[in-house]
């Protein structure tokens, strides 16, 4: 299958960080249809050899594993083409539509590596020139929009040049294979489903943690904050593999209509609810990985005064028959203690304990990053007999699956499986626009919430595990997070 993939921001940090090494990956892989062109579109002059030894030099700085040998990327590199765009020049894409026309390939896929504030314009110029036609298709990176409303206009813009089915929305933590594995230990096994409800469940946490600042990206990330760079999307769609009901088919709509039950199902937060459930926070100085670190305020291009949040806790609950009561706590932030991302399963106590001085449940925690793999925390006799008193005692004890392990082959990373999958027509793992909106109307609140309240986010320390209302939240259910258990 011959493709061409268009990479609108070519010399952008997103294409020179992610996109490019992703797909050097699947080529080196194997997994890269033969007969592909990937374009790099910006605004300055390059030819194809000078943007080819841009990316060279670019690769230099990605993990030594991931990086090309010589004979590799000069094979890597005839794939790499360059072509000088201003995105606001009308006659500029209809030279894109004779670049590409010229060749016929069976698939041209978009990707928008932009601000999002362009998708707008980029869309509609897109569909004048003529280039949506059905082997077209367009990738859209997020944020999709700044709130409820700029969402709904981005998504009326690309519905007038691109079908639905054209109009791929990209998370790009649904492409991570433990992600990936969600389905397949809800849906592909027969141990958790009877046990995957209120019944069983005391509780569920989704936490995102980031031990790295903000960085060059102070600007960006000051217009954004955590609740809409982390909790809007990822966290979100997480919660809504976590909980979604069995599809009828393991295809895209099917899974997406169940997603999208679950976003709807979601409490509403009111004004009172988002100064009770919810909790915002702002690093500032403190030491991480022993080294020291200046706090938000002292970050490059961050305004002295500002009242970003880069800390997100909150309590939610999933309104239907089989999570009724369930809390689910949702937990991101930047400068933490470590990076990992995890779901924690906290499943109830046996309903009559027979064995002395046993309280803890069990729990499973689904590994996500930096390890992808199983914990199943359980109970076991130690087998040194009973005590004096003639009672069993029970000691902690966990099953361990480390999927880089079970799964001896290289596995397929994040951008580039939804990169692949993108160029195949595979949509299981892109986002559609019902759901995206319905989880922007699920935070708008809290955005409103927080544009009423003076008091700003509470300060914590940088390698600390956020504020400390974050645990009087979990707390006040009789729950701790799980690095405090």
């Amino acid at each position: 299958m011959s493709f061409d993939l268009v990479l609108f921001g070519g010399t952008g940090d997103l294409t020179w960080r992610k996109l490019m090494p992703a797909l050097f990956q699947a080529f080196r892989h194997g997994k890269l249809p033969a007969g592909g062109r990937i374009l790099a579109v910006a605004r300055d002059e390059r030819t194809d050899t000078e943007y080819r030894d841009y990316i060279r030099e670019k690769f230099a700085g990605v993990d030594e594993a991931k990086q090309p040998n010589a004979d590799e990327f000069a094979r890597f590199a005839e794939l790499l083409h360059y072509r000088r765009m201003d995105l606001s020049q009308p006659e500029h894409y209809q030279g894109l539509k004779q670049w590409v026309d010229a060749r016929g390939a069976d698939t041209v896929v978009l990707f928008l590596a932009t601000s999002p504030n362009l998708f707008p314009a980029i869309c509609g110029q897109l569909g004048a020139a003529g280039l949506n036609g059905p082997h077209v298709r367009v990738v859209l990176e997020k944020p999709l929009g700044h709130d409820l409303a700029s969402a709904q206009e981005i998504n009326r813009i690309v519905a007038g040049a691109f079908r639905e089915e054209q109009a791929l929305r990209i998370d790009h933590y649904l492409g991570k294979p433990a992600v990936q594995n969600l389905m397949a230990l809800r849906f592909g096994n027969a141990l958790f489903e009877p046990l995957w409800r209120r019944e069983s469940i005391a509780n569920i946490q989704i936490t995102l943690a980031e031990s790295i600042g903000v960085g060059t990206r102070g600007d960006f990330y000051d217009q954004t904050g955590a609740l809409r760079d982390m909790i809007q999307n990822h966290a979100l769609q997480l919660l809504t593999m976590i909980a979604m009901e069995p599809p009828p088919a393991n295809e895209a709509d099917a899974i997406r209509d169940e997603k999208l039950k679950v976003l709807k199902s979601l409490k509403p937060f009111t004004r009172e609810s988002v100064a009770r459930d919810v909790v915002r926070g702002q690093y500032k100085a403190g030491t991480v990985g022993g080294q020291a670190v200046v706090g938000y305020l002292d970050e490059a291009k961050v305004p002295a005064h500002s009242h970003c949040e880069t800390f997100v806790a909150l309590r939610t609950e999933v309104q239907n028959w089989r999570w009724a009561g369930v809390p689910f706590y949702l937990r991101t932030g930047k400068r933490l203690a470590g990076r990992e991302a995890h779901i924690v399963v906290n499943f109830r106590p046996v309903p009559h304990p027979i064995f002395p001085g046993t309280t803890r449940a069990n729990r499973l925690i689904i590994k996500l990053q930096p390890e992808d793999g199983l914990e199943l925390h359980l109970l076991a006799a130690k087998g040194g007999g009973p005590t004096s008193s003639g009672h069993e005692v029970l000691s902690p004890v966990s099953l361990d699956l480390d999927f880089d392990k079970a799964f001896a082959s290289e596995r397929v990373g994040g951008y580039e499986r939804l990169l692949l999958d993108a160029i195949a027509g595979r949509l299981n793992l892109f986002v559609r626009s019902d759901e995206q909106v319905q989880a922007w109307r699920w935070v708008e609140p809290i955005l409103d919430a927080w544009a009423e309240d003076s008091g700003g986010p509470r300060p914590y320390t940088a390698g600390s595990w956020g504020p400390a209302a974050a645990s009087a939240l979990i707390a006040r259910d009789g729950c701790a997070w799980a690095e405090e258990q």
